[in-house]
């Protein structure tokens, strides 16, 4: 029998600086039980079967890296175009709590590959421009070098970045279609 998780708090869920922003800009006093309760179930731990479906479905995606001394950098990942009629995806989902993306040759400055090295986390960012739907994902990167490891998914790859999730949530979506013209 599967037994339910207690409810997180907001310690839990967000981190200091959210929580002093919130205070200071927020013009809601205190989260109440009910918004804490909506907080748990947008705030998930783990990529589920739907999300995975949706996240392994995008071109192309956001990420952003920092290094150790919280300079950060955000890049844009896409899919490599295929000869073949089979276009490869641009992530791979294994389990609910990884995802794995392909590395491949670039500027050769390596902004995002020196952050993980020095710094393993993470935010990836999906939008979905046709359905209005924003993605962000958090959670600690490493490199995987071995070019054979998903070389049937990505043949062209250099090397994977594989995340250990550790936050999964849509958030609003309201300027998605006011912002781009579809």
């Amino acid at each position: 029998m599967k037994t339910k998780r207690q409810a997180r708090d907001l310690h839990e869920i967000f981190h200091s600086g959210e929580l002093i922003a919130q205070k200071q800009f927020n013009k809601r006093k205190k989260w109440d039980e009910k918004a804490i309760a909506g907080l748990n179930k947008m705030f998930k731990e783990a990529i589920d079967d739907e999300t995975a479906y949706f996240i392994e479905g995008q071109k192309f995606f956001f990420i952003s890296t920092a290094d150790n001394n919280g300079e950060c950098d955000c890049s844009f990942r896409g899919i490599e175009e295929s000869e073949s009629e089979h276009q490869p995806q641009s992530v791979y989902v294994p389990n609910p709590k990884t995802l794995i993306f392909p590395d491949y040759a670039g500027n050769n400055i390596y902004n995002s590959l020196g952050n993980i090295i020095v710094n393993p986390h993470i935010g990836l960012l999906f939008i979905d421009f046709h359905s209005a739907l924003r993605l962000r994902i958090n959670g600690a990167a490493k490199i995987i070098e071995d070019k054979n490891s998903y070389s049937n998914i990505w043949p062209k790859a250099l090397r994977y970045i594989e995340v250990d999730v550790k936050q999964v949530y849509y958030n609003c979506s309201k300027r998605i279609k006011e912002s781009v013209k579809i």
